[in-house]
Protein backbone atom coordinates (compact mmCIF):
# COMPACT_ATOMS: atom_id res chain seq x y z
CA UNK A 1 0.00 0.00 0.00
CA UNK A 2 1.62 3.19 -0.98
CA UNK A 3 2.36 5.55 2.14
CA UNK A 4 0.49 8.11 2.94
CA UNK A 5 1.95 11.87 2.39
CA UNK A 6 1.96 13.55 5.57
CA UNK A 7 4.77 16.46 4.59
CA UNK A 8 3.77 17.54 0.65
CA UNK A 9 6.26 19.06 -1.40
CA UNK A 10 4.48 22.43 -1.48
CA UNK A 11 1.40 24.69 0.03
CA UNK A 12 0.15 27.64 -1.38
CA UNK A 13 -0.57 30.25 1.77
CA UNK A 14 -3.74 31.72 0.60
CA UNK A 15 -4.04 33.45 4.25
CA UNK A 16 -4.10 37.00 2.77
CA UNK A 17 -6.45 39.22 0.94
CA UNK A 18 -6.87 35.91 -1.95
CA UNK A 19 -10.95 35.33 -0.76
CA UNK A 20 -11.60 38.80 -0.05
CA UNK A 21 -10.36 40.14 -4.13
CA UNK A 22 -11.83 37.22 -4.85
CA UNK A 23 -14.94 37.51 -4.41
CA UNK A 24 -15.00 41.21 -5.05
CA UNK A 25 -14.53 39.90 -8.56
CA UNK A 26 -17.31 37.71 -8.07
CA UNK A 27 -19.43 40.03 -7.08
CA UNK A 28 -18.60 42.83 -9.62
CA UNK A 29 -19.17 40.24 -12.41
CA UNK A 30 -15.73 40.62 -13.93
CA UNK A 31 -14.79 37.46 -13.83
CA UNK A 32 -13.32 36.88 -17.18
CA UNK A 33 -9.54 38.75 -18.86
CA UNK A 34 -10.92 42.92 -17.91
CA UNK A 35 -10.98 43.94 -14.78
CA UNK A 36 -9.24 46.14 -12.11
CA UNK A 37 -7.18 43.06 -10.29
CA UNK A 38 -5.38 42.86 -13.90
CA UNK A 39 -4.52 46.00 -14.35
CA UNK A 40 -3.42 46.64 -10.31
CA UNK A 41 -1.48 43.49 -10.29
CA UNK A 42 0.64 44.00 -13.33
CA UNK A 43 1.35 48.04 -12.20
CA UNK A 44 2.18 46.26 -9.17
CA UNK A 45 4.00 43.30 -10.59
CA UNK A 46 6.49 46.02 -12.84
CA UNK A 47 7.29 47.67 -10.15
CA UNK A 48 8.13 45.11 -7.62
CA UNK A 49 10.70 43.58 -10.68
CA UNK A 50 11.26 47.23 -11.61
CA UNK A 51 10.12 47.46 -15.03
CA UNK A 52 8.92 50.06 -16.92
CA UNK A 53 5.53 47.51 -18.37
CA UNK A 54 4.53 43.70 -17.32
CA UNK A 55 2.08 42.39 -18.99
CA UNK A 56 0.14 39.21 -17.17
CA UNK A 57 -0.60 35.74 -19.20
CA UNK A 58 -2.29 32.84 -18.99
CA UNK A 59 0.97 30.73 -17.82
CA UNK A 60 4.74 30.98 -17.71
CA UNK A 61 5.02 28.73 -20.96
CA UNK A 62 2.58 31.27 -23.18
CA UNK A 63 4.77 33.74 -21.55
CA UNK A 64 7.74 32.55 -23.18
CA UNK A 65 6.35 31.82 -26.75
CA UNK A 66 4.41 35.40 -26.64
CA UNK A 67 7.96 37.06 -26.04
CA UNK A 68 9.73 34.76 -28.74
CA UNK A 69 6.75 35.91 -31.60
CA UNK A 70 6.91 39.13 -30.36
CA UNK A 71 10.90 39.13 -31.11
CA UNK A 72 9.97 37.86 -34.80
CA UNK A 73 12.20 34.86 -33.55
CA UNK A 74 11.11 32.02 -36.38
CA UNK A 75 12.08 28.91 -38.75
CA UNK A 76 16.05 29.54 -39.40
CA UNK A 77 16.72 31.41 -36.27
CA UNK A 78 18.70 29.33 -33.27
CA UNK A 79 17.95 30.25 -29.92
CA UNK A 80 21.08 29.57 -26.90
CA UNK A 81 19.17 27.61 -24.10
CA UNK A 82 20.28 25.77 -21.08
CA UNK A 83 20.41 21.75 -21.44
CA UNK A 84 19.26 21.58 -17.84
CA UNK A 85 15.95 23.50 -17.25
CA UNK A 86 12.29 22.89 -17.34
CA UNK A 87 11.00 21.53 -20.97
CA UNK A 88 9.35 24.77 -21.23
CA UNK A 89 11.81 26.56 -22.06
CA UNK A 90 13.08 24.82 -25.33
CA UNK A 91 9.32 24.34 -26.20
CA UNK A 92 9.14 27.49 -26.53
CA UNK A 93 11.14 28.18 -29.38
CA UNK A 94 9.85 25.04 -30.73
CA UNK A 95 6.56 26.92 -31.18
CA UNK A 96 8.13 29.57 -33.17
CA UNK A 97 9.77 27.22 -35.27
CA UNK A 98 13.11 27.83 -34.46
CA UNK A 99 15.94 25.59 -33.20
CA UNK A 100 16.62 24.87 -29.42
CA UNK A 101 21.03 25.06 -29.36
CA UNK A 102 21.39 23.17 -26.05
CA UNK A 103 24.63 24.57 -23.43
CA UNK A 104 25.47 22.89 -21.02
CA UNK A 105 25.52 24.72 -16.93
CA UNK A 106 27.79 25.90 -14.15
CA UNK A 107 28.90 23.46 -11.73
CA UNK A 108 28.13 25.95 -8.93
CA UNK A 109 25.85 27.80 -9.68
CA UNK A 110 23.85 25.29 -11.76
CA UNK A 111 23.00 27.74 -14.43
CA UNK A 112 23.59 28.01 -18.13
CA UNK A 113 27.72 28.14 -18.72
CA UNK A 114 28.50 31.54 -20.24
CA UNK A 115 31.70 29.78 -22.01
CA UNK A 116 29.05 27.13 -23.64
CA UNK A 117 27.41 29.54 -24.92
CA UNK A 118 30.55 31.04 -26.60
CA UNK A 119 31.01 27.84 -28.35
CA UNK A 120 27.12 27.32 -29.79
CA UNK A 121 26.67 30.90 -31.32
CA UNK A 122 26.34 30.30 -35.08
CA UNK A 123 25.50 33.12 -37.50
CA UNK A 124 22.12 31.78 -37.15
CA UNK A 125 22.27 32.71 -33.48
CA UNK A 126 19.63 35.87 -32.54
CA UNK A 127 19.45 35.42 -28.62
CA UNK A 128 20.06 33.54 -25.36
CA UNK A 129 17.41 32.62 -22.76
CA UNK A 130 18.97 32.43 -19.71
CA UNK A 131 17.14 30.43 -17.09
CA UNK A 132 17.29 31.73 -13.08
CA UNK A 133 17.21 27.87 -12.03
CA UNK A 134 15.33 27.23 -8.53
CA UNK A 135 15.51 30.95 -7.68
CA UNK A 136 19.42 30.76 -8.59
CA UNK A 137 20.22 33.71 -10.64
CA UNK A 138 22.21 33.27 -13.81
CA UNK A 139 25.31 35.41 -14.50
CA UNK A 140 23.68 38.19 -15.86
CA UNK A 141 27.17 40.18 -16.53
CA UNK A 142 28.81 37.77 -18.89
CA UNK A 143 25.74 36.32 -20.42
CA UNK A 144 24.85 40.18 -21.21
CA UNK A 145 28.23 40.91 -22.64
CA UNK A 146 28.66 38.62 -24.71
CA UNK A 147 24.89 39.58 -26.05
CA UNK A 148 26.34 42.51 -26.81
CA UNK A 149 29.77 41.69 -28.40
CA UNK A 150 26.99 39.44 -31.02
CA UNK A 151 24.54 41.24 -31.40
CA UNK A 152 21.88 39.21 -29.56
CA UNK A 153 18.81 39.45 -27.71
CA UNK A 154 18.72 38.03 -23.77
CA UNK A 155 15.77 36.65 -22.29
CA UNK A 156 15.49 36.23 -19.00
CA UNK A 157 13.15 32.49 -17.86
CA UNK A 158 12.81 33.89 -14.31
CA UNK A 159 9.85 31.07 -13.58
CA UNK A 160 11.12 30.16 -10.15
CA UNK A 161 12.92 32.75 -9.37
CA UNK A 162 10.56 36.04 -8.20
CA UNK A 163 12.35 38.71 -6.17
CA UNK A 164 16.24 37.08 -7.11
CA UNK A 165 18.61 39.85 -7.63
CA UNK A 166 22.26 39.97 -9.84
CA UNK A 167 24.25 43.27 -9.19
CA UNK A 168 25.26 44.87 -11.98
CA UNK A 169 25.90 48.61 -11.32
CA UNK A 170 23.40 48.03 -7.84
CA UNK A 171 21.17 44.99 -7.51
CA UNK A 172 18.90 44.49 -10.22
CA UNK A 173 15.87 41.90 -9.86
CA UNK A 174 15.76 39.11 -12.18
CA UNK A 175 13.42 39.67 -15.32
CA UNK A 176 14.69 43.58 -15.36
CA UNK A 177 18.09 42.93 -17.22
CA UNK A 178 17.31 41.33 -20.67
CA UNK A 179 15.31 42.42 -23.41
CA UNK A 180 12.12 41.05 -21.66
CA UNK A 181 11.61 38.47 -18.83
CA UNK A 182 8.89 35.97 -18.06
CA UNK A 183 7.91 34.59 -14.57
CA UNK A 184 5.17 31.51 -13.62
CA UNK A 185 2.33 31.82 -11.15
CA UNK A 186 1.71 27.91 -10.93
CA UNK A 187 0.64 26.72 -7.58
CA UNK A 188 4.02 25.38 -6.61
CA UNK A 189 5.85 29.18 -6.89
CA UNK A 190 7.25 31.65 -4.57
CA UNK A 191 3.60 33.24 -5.43
CA UNK A 192 0.56 31.54 -7.38
CA UNK A 193 -2.52 32.81 -9.67
CA UNK A 194 -3.22 28.53 -9.56
CA UNK A 195 -1.99 28.78 -13.39
CA UNK A 196 -0.54 32.25 -15.14
CA UNK A 197 2.33 33.85 -15.70
CA UNK A 198 3.80 37.65 -16.41
CA UNK A 199 6.28 39.46 -18.94
CA UNK A 200 8.26 42.09 -17.99
CA UNK A 201 9.72 44.74 -20.14
CA UNK A 202 11.08 48.15 -20.57
CA UNK A 203 10.56 48.46 -24.19
CA UNK A 204 7.63 49.98 -25.06
CA UNK A 205 7.57 48.78 -28.85
CA UNK A 206 8.14 44.84 -27.75
CA UNK A 207 5.31 45.79 -25.00
CA UNK A 208 2.80 47.09 -27.42
CA UNK A 209 3.67 43.98 -29.67
CA UNK A 210 2.78 41.72 -27.43
CA UNK A 211 -0.38 43.38 -25.77
CA UNK A 212 -1.84 42.65 -29.30
CA UNK A 213 -0.17 39.11 -29.73
CA UNK A 214 -2.21 37.74 -25.97
CA UNK A 215 -5.68 39.24 -27.25
CA UNK A 216 -6.07 37.21 -30.92
CA UNK A 217 -3.84 39.86 -32.77
CA UNK A 218 -6.80 42.49 -31.71
CA UNK A 219 -5.53 45.95 -32.05
CA UNK A 220 -6.31 47.79 -28.39
CA UNK A 221 -8.46 50.37 -29.97
CA UNK A 222 -10.72 48.96 -32.29
CA UNK A 223 -13.07 45.58 -31.74
CA UNK A 224 -12.59 42.43 -33.83
CA UNK A 225 -9.93 43.87 -36.29
CA UNK A 226 -7.00 41.61 -36.40
CA UNK A 227 -3.76 43.29 -38.29
CA UNK A 228 -1.59 40.42 -36.51
CA UNK A 229 -2.73 36.22 -36.09
CA UNK A 230 -2.05 36.18 -32.40
CA UNK A 231 -2.78 33.83 -29.52
CA UNK A 232 -5.25 33.73 -26.40
CA UNK A 233 -2.76 34.14 -23.86
CA UNK A 234 -4.75 36.33 -21.43
CA UNK A 235 -4.82 35.99 -17.38
CA UNK A 236 -8.40 36.19 -15.86
CA UNK A 237 -9.35 39.09 -13.49
CA UNK A 238 -10.23 35.81 -11.08
CA UNK A 239 -6.48 34.96 -11.18
CA UNK A 240 -4.73 38.61 -11.18
CA UNK A 241 -7.23 39.02 -7.93
CA UNK A 242 -5.42 35.84 -6.21
CA UNK A 243 -1.83 37.25 -7.60
CA UNK A 244 -2.71 40.86 -6.04
CA UNK A 245 -3.09 39.21 -2.75
CA UNK A 246 0.32 37.30 -3.31
CA UNK A 247 2.34 40.21 -4.46
CA UNK A 248 0.89 41.70 -1.32
CA UNK A 249 3.19 39.21 0.80
CA UNK A 250 5.67 38.43 -1.49
CA UNK A 251 8.92 39.98 0.78
CA UNK A 252 7.11 38.33 3.78
CA UNK A 253 7.35 35.07 1.49
CA UNK A 254 10.49 35.49 0.76
CA UNK A 255 11.66 36.02 4.06
CA UNK A 256 10.39 32.96 5.38
CA UNK A 257 11.90 30.59 2.58
CA UNK A 258 15.07 32.39 3.08
CA UNK A 259 14.86 31.10 6.89
CA UNK A 260 13.65 27.53 5.58
CA UNK A 261 17.21 27.35 3.36
CA UNK A 262 19.10 28.74 6.04
CA UNK A 263 17.70 26.08 8.68
CA UNK A 264 18.15 22.98 6.02
CA UNK A 265 21.58 24.12 5.76
CA UNK A 266 22.27 24.50 9.54
CA UNK A 267 20.75 21.14 9.81
CA UNK A 268 22.54 19.30 6.68
CA UNK A 269 26.05 21.06 7.27
CA UNK A 270 28.84 18.84 7.02
CA UNK A 271 27.46 15.94 5.92
CA UNK A 272 29.79 14.44 3.35
CA UNK A 273 28.27 14.04 0.17
CA UNK A 274 25.63 16.88 0.82
CA UNK A 275 25.97 19.75 -1.49
CA UNK A 276 24.17 23.18 -1.79
CA UNK A 277 24.44 25.49 -4.61
CA UNK A 278 27.31 28.00 -4.62
CA UNK A 279 26.27 31.62 -3.18
CA UNK A 280 28.05 34.58 -5.31
CA UNK A 281 28.72 38.69 -3.98
CA UNK A 282 27.24 39.46 -7.16
CA UNK A 283 23.56 37.14 -6.97
CA UNK A 284 20.84 37.16 -3.75
CA UNK A 285 18.98 33.93 -4.12
CA UNK A 286 15.45 32.69 -3.44
CA UNK A 287 14.39 29.63 -2.43
CA UNK A 288 11.83 28.32 -4.34
CA UNK A 289 12.50 24.71 -3.45
CA UNK A 290 15.43 23.77 -1.26
CA UNK A 291 17.42 21.91 -3.77
CA UNK A 292 20.68 20.42 -3.19
CA UNK A 293 23.01 17.72 -4.60
CA UNK A 294 23.60 13.61 -3.41
CA UNK A 295 26.82 11.79 -3.94
CA UNK A 296 29.12 9.88 -2.22
CA UNK A 297 30.36 9.16 0.58
CA UNK A 298 26.34 9.84 1.70
CA UNK A 299 25.41 6.23 2.26
CA UNK A 300 22.32 6.51 -0.24
CA UNK A 301 21.84 7.42 -3.54
CA UNK A 302 19.20 10.04 -4.58
CA UNK A 303 17.18 7.92 -5.89
CA UNK A 304 17.28 5.93 -3.10
CA UNK A 305 16.97 8.89 -0.26
CA UNK A 306 13.38 9.82 -2.15
CA UNK A 307 12.01 6.24 -1.54
CA UNK A 308 13.23 6.39 2.15
CA UNK A 309 11.86 9.98 2.43
CA UNK A 310 8.54 9.17 1.00
CA UNK A 311 7.93 5.30 2.92
CA UNK A 312 8.43 8.34 5.91
CA UNK A 313 5.33 10.08 4.34
CA UNK A 314 7.70 12.95 3.21
CA UNK A 315 7.29 14.30 -0.57
CA UNK A 316 10.39 15.48 -2.65
CA UNK A 317 11.49 15.60 -5.99
CA UNK A 318 14.45 14.81 -8.39
CA UNK A 319 15.91 17.59 -10.42
CA UNK A 320 14.58 18.06 -13.97
CA UNK A 321 16.03 15.78 -16.58
CA UNK A 322 18.16 17.58 -19.15
CA UNK A 323 16.79 18.81 -22.62
CA UNK A 324 19.28 16.41 -24.35
CA UNK A 325 17.33 13.56 -23.32
CA UNK A 326 14.05 14.03 -23.79
CA UNK A 327 13.09 12.48 -27.26
CA UNK A 328 11.96 15.59 -29.35
CA UNK A 329 15.68 17.18 -28.63
CA UNK A 330 17.71 13.87 -28.52
CA UNK A 331 20.95 15.36 -28.99
CA UNK A 332 24.49 13.50 -28.56
CA UNK A 333 27.35 15.90 -27.29
CA UNK A 334 28.89 16.49 -23.79
CA UNK A 335 26.19 17.57 -21.34
CA UNK A 336 28.21 16.51 -18.48
CA UNK A 337 27.41 18.85 -15.66
CA UNK A 338 23.35 18.35 -16.70
CA UNK A 339 23.33 15.28 -16.59
CA UNK A 340 25.09 15.19 -12.89
CA UNK A 341 22.81 17.37 -11.44
CA UNK A 342 19.83 15.38 -12.86
CA UNK A 343 20.94 12.63 -11.45
CA UNK A 344 22.13 13.76 -8.09
CA UNK A 345 19.88 16.35 -7.32
CA UNK A 346 16.68 16.44 -5.09
CA UNK A 347 14.18 19.02 -3.76
CA UNK A 348 12.75 18.84 -0.55
CA UNK A 349 9.82 19.96 1.39
CA UNK A 350 9.54 23.74 0.90
CA UNK A 351 6.51 26.15 2.06
CA UNK A 352 5.63 29.62 3.70
CA UNK A 353 3.78 28.17 6.69
CA UNK A 354 6.57 25.34 7.46
CA UNK A 355 7.91 24.56 10.38
CA UNK A 356 11.15 24.37 11.86
CA UNK A 357 10.15 20.88 13.93
CA UNK A 358 9.36 19.52 10.18
CA UNK A 359 12.19 20.85 8.59
CA UNK A 360 14.20 19.26 11.40
CA UNK A 361 12.17 15.78 10.55
CA UNK A 362 13.61 15.57 7.16
CA UNK A 363 16.97 16.45 8.18
CA UNK A 364 16.96 13.77 10.71
CA UNK A 365 15.96 11.24 8.29
CA UNK A 366 18.99 12.54 5.72
CA UNK A 367 21.26 12.71 8.43
CA UNK A 368 20.81 8.71 9.79
CA UNK A 369 22.73 8.16 6.58
CA UNK A 370 25.41 10.91 6.47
Amino acid sequence: MKTKIKLPLVIPDLSGNEKRYLNDCLNSTWISSTGKYLELFEKQFAAFTGTRYALATSNGTTALHLVLAALDVSAGDEVIVPDFTFIATANAVSFVGAKAVLADVDRSSWNINPEEIRKKITHRTCGIIAVHLYGNPAGMGEILEIARERNLWVLEDAAEAHGAEYRINGPKKVGSMGIAGIFSFYGNKIITTGEGGMVTTDDSKLFKKMEILRDHGQKPDRHYFHPKIGFNYRMTNMQAAIGLAQLERINKFLEIRDAISRRYQQQLEGIEGINFVKNHPDKKNVCWLFSMTVDRPYKLSRDRLIELLSKNGIDSRPFFIPINRQPPYFMIGSFEISEYLSGHGINLPTFTTMTFRQIDTVCRIIRKYG
